[in-house]
């Protein structure tokens, strides 16, 4: 069902595979009906084709046109960056092939004719596939089976065409009147180029697009990006403006029926994504049929291939698609490093293999950023209020659960001081507590006692004497309704069986069922709050600690007071959110007023509850600003954590693009936490202007030496990482072992029968 490029080419594989099976295609539009343009097929894509399907590769081959280059314009100054190896072709020309396929197979194309209803299909066939588009009518049908998620986007958009091929992938922005525009372009034949042009909602409406037929919208169109048209005229094919739907579904398949390509899920246009995902869809689903014994098996194993591949497009796509809708946050960038963010804005494309592809293009932006030769981004200097960070790496607060009493021992002095020997510009403690009653668990340390912060001054300057250069910081914090629980490895916030500790938090509101019921703070305990937290940065001080942040995040005390979720509050630190945030800025104002004026200080904050009627974005940018108004160096932008029946979007970098907004919008310097793995992941994130610092916490849990390796993998021997001269011999990586590709998917050039006739 649906002629698209996945359904044809499904069809055109499985008859291939068994020439004996009868397969039909329904089309409600002509042959020679297309939505769109131009069609983006990556290289990895073609792969697959020429494996399964030679005569299709070559037919293909025969049509693309290719390029390297993509051309950012923006404040009209252009940036080009080449290496990038694009393959297109006209949208038309690639059904025409794929319908000369299917017929060559004997596969029954009908055209002009809505397909039978689904389940009348299921009965008479042993095989439905439903290719029916983002607007399936199949999954409308099976929605109680299939479950799928649709959710509009901020940007409208209208698919052209202009009569002249591009020279590059351009992208060009206009700043309006009205507001910011892109134009997405890119050639797809010897005469003929794709031209998308999108703008938020608000700017379309303000532009008055919204009262245009769709000949006046093309005629506007083409005016606003005369120059990058060279002043020619713009085409359409029954185009319109529309809103981009990200779908997803629960499931893909309900008996002998699957969803394929964009009924089963969508990725923004601005990855090119959607054909490569449908046809790719399609390989696997003819591979999973012929490797598995029943058809219940191959659904199974189709869906369990293709999900994590697409849930990993969609994640990028997301990204993409959201830097667009935010474009005008980074309009103020340098123009290079501005074309360097929009490359790598879905993080697909990265710092290093950027600079494989352009290294020119990349060490151009490197310089612009201020990185001396032969410097990574990561291992350029940061200062904060008197202190110098020698480079930008930041090991990330982690509970260790291991203080007696609240006092640090020998296990914190060796995890810390192994991570501040293994380079990183800044080593963070966990959350230290004010006081016995703001722990976490009864593993917590705390800095409510002088014996303590002794404890403490054992390790600073151990860091200080053993890893000079490396500075050390404190995180102070108060458990609020989340104390009183057994250690993360015997029950991560279960209640202790014994020995329970009275709660407090902003409102009488247990975290989750079974937990205890905290009581709601008075007036007078706030006071004493307050005190507590001063009284453990002046102990901070003495201990020498570098820098000092502030715990306001994750659900703990001073997170409740912030977040609409846990505050319940109808006094004066209840309600709005200048109301929730009045309790954190008297801890802040009090806690900055005793700690050293050339020592800096930072906030922890969520920067969303991901929960409904949580924290938005647009309140931890609030946040973030009121912080920095009174005095914040920087904020630590971190997610999550706040209540029980949260529902995060986990994924590689995924709390990155909140960093980003709270730097870009409050303009205040951030540390970026979560997911971040990799040295090019910070490189990437630093260079493009989307952070400041990045923290990273498991990578230090499972290589204490993260940037010293992180360094010698780079070749970097500058000096924003010493390596110990204890260490020295081993600075160099060691040799490892050769690692063969992966076998492409689906191979029928071998099959033992003989092609269908007219192959």
């Amino acid at each position: 069902m649906g002629g698209g490029p996945g359904g044809l080419y499904a069809a055109a594989l499985l008859k291939r595979l068994d020439p004996s099976r009868n397969i039909t295609v329904w089309e409600r539009n002509t042959p020679h009906d297309t939505f769109g343009f131009g069609v983006v097929l990556s290289d990895e894509t073609l792969g697959g084709i020429e494996h399964a399907d030679p005569e299709v590769y070559a037919a293909l081959q025969a049509e693309f046109v290719r390029w390297d280059d993509i051309d950012i314009v923006h404040r009209g100054i252009r940036h080009t960056s080449t290496g990038h190896g694009f393959a297109a072709l006209g949208r038309r020309r690639l059904l025409e092939i794929l319908h000369h396929r299917c017929r060559s197979l004997g596969v029954e194309l009908r055209f002009r004719e809505e397909a039978p209803d689904p389940a009348r299909l299921a009965q008479t066939h042993d095989l439905v596939i439903a290719a029916d588009g983002v607007h399936s009518t199949t999954r409308t049908a099976f929605a109680d089976v299939f479950r799928p998620h649709i959710t509009a986007h901020r940007c409208r958009y209208i698919w052209l065409a202009a009569d002249f091929p591009l020279d590059a992938f351009r992208f060009e922005i206009a700043e309006t009147e009205q507001g910011v525009m892109q134009l997405h372009g890119y050639p797809y034949s010897a005469d003929a180029s794709t031209v998308i042009v999108e703008m938020r909602e608000e700017v379309w409406r303000a532009t008055g697009f919204d009262e245009l037929d769709e000949t006046e919208s093309v005629e506007r169109c083409a005016k606003i990006f005369a120059d990058a048209l060279g002043g020619r005229p713009l085409r359409s094919n029954n185009s319109a403006w529309t809103t981009f739907r990200t779908v997803v579904n629960e499931r893909w398949s309900h008996g002998n029926v699957v969803l394929l390509g964009d009924a089963a899920h969508t990725a923004h246009f601005s990855i090119g994504s959607g054909t490569k995902l449908a046809v790719e869809d399609a390989l696997a689903l003819a591979a999973c049929l012929s490797e598995q014994p029943t058809l219940t098996d191959a659904l199974r194993a189709y869906e369990a291939e293709r999900r994590p591949v697409v849930a990993s497009t969609q994640r990028a796509a997301r990204a993409s698609l959201e830097w667009f809708e935010n474009l005008a946050l980074y309009l103020r960038q340098p123009p290079r490093q501005f074309a360097f963010n929009l490359l790598t804005r879905s993080r697909r494309v990265t710092h290093d293999n950027l600079r494989l592809r352009d290294a020119h293009f990349t060490e151009a932006v490197e310089r612009g950023f201020g990185c001396p030769p032969g410097t990574p981004p990561m291992f350029t200097p940061f200062r904060l209020r008197g202190l110098t960070l020698r480079n930008r790496v930041v090991v990330s607060p982690m509970d260790m659960y291991s203080a007696a009493d609240g006092l640090p021992g020998d296990f914190h002095l060796v995890h810390l001081g192994a991570r501040a020997l293994g380079g990183a510009g800044l080593v963070m403690t966990e959350m230290v507590c004010v006081s016995p009653e703001g722990r976490i668990t009864p593993g917590c340390a705390g800095l409510w006692s002088g014996r303590q912060a002794e404890a403490w001054r054992r390790i600073t300057d151990f860091v200080h004497t053993r890893a000079p250069g490396t500075a050390v910081g404190v995180q102070l914090g108060h458990s609020g309704r989340k104390g009183s629980t057994r250690l993360m490895w015997e029950g991560m916030d279960e209640p202790l069986d014994d020995d329970n500790w009275p709660l407090v938090a902003p409102s009488p509101l247990p975290y989750k069922p079974g937990s205890q019921t905290p009581r709601e703070l008075s007036r007078a305990q706030l006071t004493d709050l307050r005190e507590q937290f001063t009284a453990a940065a002046v102990r901070a001080a003495r201990a020498r600690f570098d820098l000092l942040e502030l715990h306001c995040a994750h659900g703990y005390l001073l997170s409740g007071f912030l977040s609409p979720l846990t505050n319940r509050r109808t006094d004066a630190y209840g309600g709005t959110l200048e109301k929730r945030l009045r309790f954190p800025l008297e801890v802040f104002d009090a806690v900055r007023a005793v700690w050293p004026e050339d020592r800096p200080m930072t906030v922890r904050i969520s920067a969303t509850d991901w929960a409904e009627g949580g924290t938005t974005t647009e309140d931890a940018v609030a946040i973030a600003r009121a912080f920095a108004d009174h005095g914040a160096d920087a904020i630590d932008v971190s997610t999550g954590q706040v209540v029980a029946d949260e529902e995060p979007e986990f994924g590689r970098s995924y709390q990155t693009p909140f960093a980003d907004r709270v730097r870009n919008e409050a303009r205040v310097p951030v540390i970026a936490v979560g997911a971040i793995s990799s040295w090019d992941d910070v490189n990437s994130l630093i260079l493009a202007g989307r952070t400041d610092l990045c923290a990273l916490a498991r990578p230090h849990l499972y290589d204490p030496h993260w940037t010293l390796h992180a360094a010698a993998e780079q070749g970097y021997e500058g000096p924003g990482v010493v390596w110990p001269p204890q260490y020295r011999a081993g600075s160099r990586p060691p040799r490892t072992g050769r690692t063969d590709a992966p076998k492409p998917r689906l191979t029928l050039s071998d099959l033992p029968f003989a092609e269908a006739p007219g192959a």
